[in-house]
């Protein structure tokens, strides 16, 4: 397996993926819109006509899947809802249809999935792959979503899905925005879980499953040690030299500004990555020290 190709590949995600993709001596390529943007080899396609480049599918030995609107980027209306949804779950069948009409087949279709699958809160339960869907706006989503992939993987391809955590980066996601106001401060009790995993340890599981034939399936992509809200956001804040108030952001008070994707903050998961572990994954950076003094001080 040489040619790996991977959609929202210049978001941040993608682009760590495709650094250490070319350093472990693959080759990448991204699928765009505007392929002519960047420098990176590019293949065109487009969702609202349904085409994708015939020769991206033939080119590829490996899909790694990461397109998807930001969840978190605006307020959730009507209409962001259903780009959120659509953008998931038609991507995925655009991938699976030209997929069906190459002659050449992927070896392994590797996507991102989220732990939205659990629902908004699940309290202190430490909750697995086999746990029960929630019933809320993500985990529907999550649920449409994987069960496109589903289609892929009865096409006898290897498929794995990795239901990912809060990413943790300092150029972008649930740390900047953090640490954006002028003191640091948990979201309502503080008490919520947040499954977190360093963007350094995400960008390897998805290279250790593309490389292991024995991972297929579902896969909780986190860290083995979830945090509260509080105890993260106070760990960010001193890593950064922010004061930080104990105090929380009160619950209405993000629900005015939010709307119903406040849900998504002041909700949380306790979620295992026992089964990637199992499979032979090693956590480069399992605590929240370590993964803060890398991200922070590059160590």
């Amino acid at each position: 397996m040489k040619n790996i190709l991977i959609t929202g590949g210049s978001g941040l995600l993608g682009k760590k993926i495709t650094q250490l993709l070319e350093r472990k001596g693959f080759e990448v390529a991204w699928l765009s819109r505007n392929p002519e943007k960047y420098k990176q080899k590019s293949f065109a396609w487009d969702l609202e006509k349904k085409s994708l480049d015939p020769e991206a599918v033939n080119w590829s030995d490996g899909i790694i899947h990461l397109a998807g609107e930001g969840v978190a980027d605006k307020r959730w209306t009507d209409s962001r809802k259903k780009a959120i949804l659509e953008s998931r779950t038609n991507s995925t069948a655009l991938l699976l249809q030209a997929i069906e009409k190459s002659d050449k087949k992927p070896e392994v279709f590797v996507s991102a999935s989220a732990v939205g699958f659990y629902g908004f809160n699940t309290g202190n339960n430490l909750v697995d792959e086999s746990s029960p869907s929630g019933n809320d706006f993500l985990a529907k989503v999550v649920i449409a979503w994987e069960k496109e992939v589903q289609k892929i993987e009865k096409l006898a391809i290897r498929t794995v899905m990795l239901r990912i955590g809060i990413v943790l980066d300092n150029k972008g996601g649930a740390l900047v925005e953090m640490l954006k106001p002028p003191v640091a401060a948990p979201l309502g009790s503080g008490k919520q879980w947040m499954s977190w995993i360093a963007i350094d340890d995400l960008a390897r599981i998805f290279l250790f499953a593309l490389e292991n034939e024995q991972v297929k399936g579902i896969y909780n992509a986190v860290g083995p040690k979830p945090a509260t809200n509080a105890e993260l956001t106070e760990k960010a804040a001193k890593k950064v030299g922010k004061l930080f108030l104990g105090m929380g952001v009160p619950g209405f008070v993000l629900k005015l500004i939010l709307g119903e994707m406040a849900q998504m903050v002041l909700g949380g998961n306790k979620v295992s990555s026992k089964k990637i572990q199992e499979a032979g994954f090693q956590f480069r950076y399992p605590s929240l020290e370590e993964a803060l003094e890398k991200i922070y001080n590059g160590v």
